[in-house]
């Protein structure tokens, strides 16, 4: 194999939107996400909504709805 062609393959950090990080190796530095595995829906079993710029709320008041009142029928039915 040549010489001096091949990237150099160091430690860096990987950060999350949420907090998370961890070391990995990588030839581009420090990594910056914005789901990891510790808050994408799919591990946690959790929905997060990830609201831009008031889209939510923008639905909910076109719709007339109001998301506390759902949570508080689904918890109803449960009992």
């Amino acid at each position: 194999m040549k010489e001096s062609i091949h990237p150099v393959y160091k430690t860096s950090v990987v950060k999350c939107a949420c907090g998370n990080t961890f070391e990995t190796r990588s030839t581009m530095g420090d990594i910056h996400i914005e789901i990891c595995s510790n808050c994408h829906p799919y591990y946690t079993g959790r929905q997060k909504l990830v609201d831009t710029a008031g889209r939510v709320e923008k639905y909910m008041k076109k719709y007339k709805l109001d998301s506390r009142k759902k949570v508080a029928e689904k918890e109803d039915k449960s009992e």
